[in-house]
């Protein structure tokens, strides 16, 4: 090799280094970043799910005579068991949803709520309706960010499903 050659080679060594040293942090940053933002749309469909099924629960309940052995009150408490993990009785279970609590989780049907959720015109007629809220009062639901550093901790909107109730 001539020696132009050669030393174009040393002026050279080291170079793919130096680049790689710039370019991973902004890639791992970016790689964090997706993560981090998927894991978060995650959590919040699986609260939309779990709120959706619950309140799905509570429109086929007749709240006004529930059947023998149950009570409005406990008809209620299933369905914000349902919403926070997935089952009536949440005694070893983890919530669906990580730092959602049975306090955060709200009910609303044709006895609880008579002024807003009975009797509610259509335009065709008139019915009931049961809501299940996640994160009332403007609270909503936060979302923790393990990297805070890329994805700051994002506090997503109440979220709240109504249906309408059971004719039974």
């Amino acid at each position: 090799m001539s020696t132009t050659r050669l030393h174009r080679k040393e002026r050279q060594r080291g170079v793919a280094a130096v680049e790689m040293a710039i370019i991973i942090l902004p890639m791992l940053i970016l790689c964090f970043g997706i993560t981090e933002l998927g894991r978060a749309l995650y959590q919040y469909n699986g609260l939309v799910k779990a709120t959706r099924g619950a309140a799905r629960y509570l429109s086929q309940q007749n709240l006004a005579s529930p059947p023998a052995g149950q009570t409005a009150d406990g008809l209620r408490t299933n369905a914000r068991s349902l919403a926070l993990c997935g089952a009536f009785d949440c005694g070893q279970s983890e919530p669906l949803v990580t730092n959602l609590t049975l306090a955060m989780i709200s009910v609303c049907d044709p006895v609880l709520c008579a002024d807003t959720h009975a009797n509610v015109s259509t335009g065709e007629g008139t019915t009931s309706l049961v809501s299940v809220t996640v994160g009332g009062g403007g609270v909503g639901y936060a979302f923790e960010s393990m990297v805070a550093w890329v994805v700051p901790n994002i506090n997503f909107s109440p979220v709240s499903i109504t249906m309408a109730a059971s004719t039974n």
